[in-house]
């Protein structure tokens, strides 16, 4: 009998004693990417003070983002009750942990400091993405659609902005633009329903808020 087959499944007190698990490691930076950092280690020429600045005020709101993606994603795996899906929560989660570690190791190198409310953020995005779940599958993924369409413009407009010197970050982001497109496409595949436009709306409220205050705090 192979291990697979006398595995036991897990309940739900294993579920939330593992969201709890990595929700500790997400705030206290224990993770490791398993894909290596996308672009140059170093940029082949030297930022400017001011370069820097805003290389690590926009790094820091992505940051932000992938914490918010480690809770969304959580929450989402505590929340189903379908085999499948919770496997595709867990391995998108797996990628977004990728984002977490090369966004905080880029901020280190740009003598940057993560957000300072992480753990707010933390807890926001796993209680919406606790709701979402709760409501069904269909709203939980359809929740993921949009976030992860809100990310990659969000992502686009970033591009836009970082200094053109700056091919380490820029690096990062384009590869995090590609996964999070990814993502979206899996979730309309898997059986998103579309969120009703109210919602849609109070979630790019609620992101700008985070975004313009992750980049000063």
């Amino acid at each position: 009998m192979t291990r697979s087959q006398t595995a036991r499944p897990l309940s739900p007190i294993d579920n939330w004693i593992n969201a709890a698990d990595n929700a500790l490691r997400t705030l206290s930076g224990s993770y490791v990417s398993t894909r290596p950092r996308p672009g140059p280690k170093e940029n082949p020429e030297t930022l400017s003070a001011e370069e820097s600045r805003l290389s690590a005020s926009l790094m820091r709101v992505n940051h932000v983002g992938e914490i918010c993606a480690q809770a969304l994603y959580n929450a989402q795996l505590v929340a189903t009750r379908n085999p499948a899906l919770r496997e595709g929560f867990r391995q998108a989660a797996r990628e977004e942990t990728d984002h977490l570690a090369w966004t905080q190791q880029r901020l280190r190198e740009l003598n940057a400091r993560p957000s300072l409310l992480n753990p707010l953020w933390y807890a926001g995005a796993f209680g919406i993405g606790l709701i979402a779940g709760r409501i069904g599958d269909g709203t939980s993924l359809g929740f993921v659609v949009e976030t992860e369409a809100q990310v990659e413009q969000h992502l686009a407009s970033h591009l836009d902005r970082l200094p053109a010197a700056d091919t380490a970050s820029r690096a990062i982001v384009e590869q995090m633009k590609v996964d999070e497109a990814q993502h979206g496409a899996q979730a309309q595949q898997a059986g998103a329903v579309e969120l009703p436009a109210p919602v849609r709306w109070a979630m790019r409220a609620a992101a700008k808020v985070m975004t313009t205050t992750a980049h000063y705090f």
